[in-house]
């Protein structure tokens, strides 16, 4: 097998086991709230528990002076963000079956692009647009407005779940022009706990050990996921492994049945497929623009 193709299989199976811990992760905080857990505990322990994973990576990767940043205010910005992006998921995770939270997240790819045409003024075609039509109809199917089968409120706690991801994919991409992946996540991490363990400090309570445990495994395999998703970039194209973010539904679905006795609704089936299709089409047309601004430019170039 040539390099390349062993690169890309590792990017892709690096984002196959991030998914499934991603999925993992949302399991336990479902898991955690049905012990007496509370959302501020799941978010502190998920962020507490990250940091010594990530720094330990940074140690035996770029070394701690890579944590060194220029940009502080910059990681202020992005963690603000990131917490208020994190109060969404979470709640989405709560607040709905898993199977419906994972199929709304699906919706990022749309969000990101109506931020890339209205804020950072992004030509974006028809061919796009008409994708977040699209996408935006099969929310609709799954959220099934009036209907009164699906909580309205959960579904736009789910929708402003994948807007914030969105937000901070752009954030991040700002960021990234001058800090390292390692640097971003670290700083994000440790930021984040002195105001979650502001609000923890009054939610203390006891629990038995096994609530412990969920509590630690939440941000032990939150930060493992974390480091799997900028790994996996690392050795394959974004538009590469994007894809492989869909089959958290097989994952949403299995621990939904397996742990909470919940199925997805006939309307889920069937919106779930277009919004993946809008999301899949979003991906592959921001790919062949990307490949004609490419050759334009080493046409360009060497003319």
């Amino acid at each position: 097998m040539p390099a390349r193709d062993e690169r890309i299989f590792a990017g892709l199976a690096l984002r196959l086991f991030a998914v499934a811990c991603l999925s993992t992760m949302s399991a336990l905080i479902k898991l955690a709230e049905t012990r007496g857990a509370t959302l501020a505990e799941t978010m502190f322990h998920r962020q507490l528990w990250a940091v010594p994973i990530v720094t330990a990576w940074i140690m035996i990767g770029p070394g701690l002076g890579s944590i060194r940043t220029q940009r502080f205010g910059a990681h202020v910005t992005r963690t603000a963000i990131g917490l208020t992006g994190m109060v969404f998921t979470f709640g989405a995770v709560l607040l709905l079956p898993l199977a419906e939270a994972t199929t709304l997240n699906f919706t990022v790819p749309i969000f990101a692009t109506l931020l890339g045409a209205l804020v950072l003024r992004e030509k974006t075609g028809w061919h796009r647009w008409g994708a977040v039509v699209v996408g935006f109809v099969g929310v609709l199917v799954v959220a099934q407005p009036g209907s009164g089968q699906f909580p309205l409120f959960g579904a736009f706690v789910g929708l402003m779940a994948a807007l914030f991801v969105a937000i901070v994919a752009i954030t991040l991409r700002q960021i990234g022009k001058t800090e390292s992946a390692g640097t971003t996540v670290f700083w994000f991490s440790v930021l984040s706990l002195p105001p979650l363990g502001l609000v923890y400090s009054f939610q203390l309570q006891s629990h038995d050990w096994l609530t412990w445990a969920n509590l630690v495994a939440i941000g032990l395999v939150g930060g493992v996921a974390q480091l799997a998703l900028t790994a996996s970039v690392r050795f394959a194209p974004v538009a590469t492994v994007i894809p492989m973010d869909y089959s958290s539904l097989i994952w949403g679905t299995f621990y939904g049945w397996l742990i909470f006795g919940a199925w997805p609704t006939p309307w889920t089936w069937i919106g779930a497929p277009i919004i993946i299709a809008s999301g899949l089409y979003i991906v592959w047309r921001e790919r062949v623009l990307h490949l004609r601004q490419t050759e334009s430019v080493t046409d360009a170039a060497t003319s």
